[in-house]
């Protein structure tokens, strides 16, 4: 079994610049950049930012920890939860607020283990308007991938907040306790970025990035597989299980979004 070293990757405003990744590719033209729309930046009550994926017209999923202030622990309110589809360079396809959250009923943010928060580590957002957008292509979610088996991985990050970078050959490492442990570049900011299956004629989505840790020295990234916990969140939803509302905003009121990482 693989000992694991965890951090958790919501980027914040305190983060310092970093230097791009190497083979990755900017997502910020052409045919390149439309077909990876559903892929959003989350802005977090002017705290940081994560990473988001429309798995429908109105659903966003991410990382659970993605909605908990980092210094405090407390949940953030999903009103101060901005989603920006297809974010490049300061526009969006599409910039919605969220109305509903709710994180798996088995997520704890103050675990310790690895295992026992990653494993859980995925949240549902509904959105305040549906993105119905005629050029949008929604992903379908796949079965977890196997040892070995080729993936990809389009996320914002630290040092690439400004639009999504992909990279279409990490590799999984490892599936132990209910994670993936995936070769993946990850930084703060990926957290909840959707891991791809490129087996087949087309990308499914098949795990969300939940944290970098470290093998033995090297970085690696952990995801959980998505099916399963997606159907506990689409039923807790409905059953307005720990869902989290938002407030409401008034209006003098006004969404707060997250632009350039600020200096430390």
């Amino acid at each position: 079994m693989l000992r694991l070293s965890l951090f958790l990757l919501c980027v914040t405003l305190g983060a310092a610049a970093h230097a791009q990744a190497v083979h990755l590719q900017r997502l910020d033209i052409g045919d390149a950049a439309r077909q990876w729309q559903a892929v959003g930046r989350l802005d977090l009550a002017g705290r940081g930012f994560c990473t988001g994926t429309l798995v429908a017209r109105d659903l966003v999923v991410t990382a659970a920890h993605c909605l908990y202030d980092r210094d405090t622990g407390t949940r953030l309110d999903p009103a101060r939860i901005a989603f920006r589809a297809g974010l490049r360079d300061g526009r969006a396809m599409a910039e919605r607020g969220v109305s509903r959250a709710v994180a798996h009923p088995d997520y704890v943010y103050h675990a310790g283990a690895a295992a026992r928060r990653v494993r859980h580590d995925v949240a549902l957002l509904e959105l305040d308007r549906p993105v119905d957008t005629p050029r949008l292509r929604l992903f379908a979610t796949g079965d977890p991938p196997g040892m070995g088996e080729t993936i990809g991985l389009v996320s914002y990050a630290r040092g690439r907040a400004e639009a999504a970078s992909l990279q279409n050959g990490c590799t999984v490492l490892a599936r132990q306790q209910g994670m993936l442990v995936m070769s993946c570049d990850v930084d703060f900011g990926s957290s909840g970025a959707p891991v791809f299956s490129l087996a087949g004629r087309q990308p499914r989505i098949v795990s969300v990035i939940s944290a970098m840790a470290e093998v033995e020295g090297r970085k690696v990234s952990l995801g959980t597989p998505l099916t399963d916990p997606l159907r506990v969140l689409r039923k807790a939803l409905e059953a307005e299980r720990g869902v989290a509302r938002a407030a409401s905003r008034g209006p003098g009121m006004r969404r707060e979004a997250v632009g350039n990482i600020a200096r430390p």
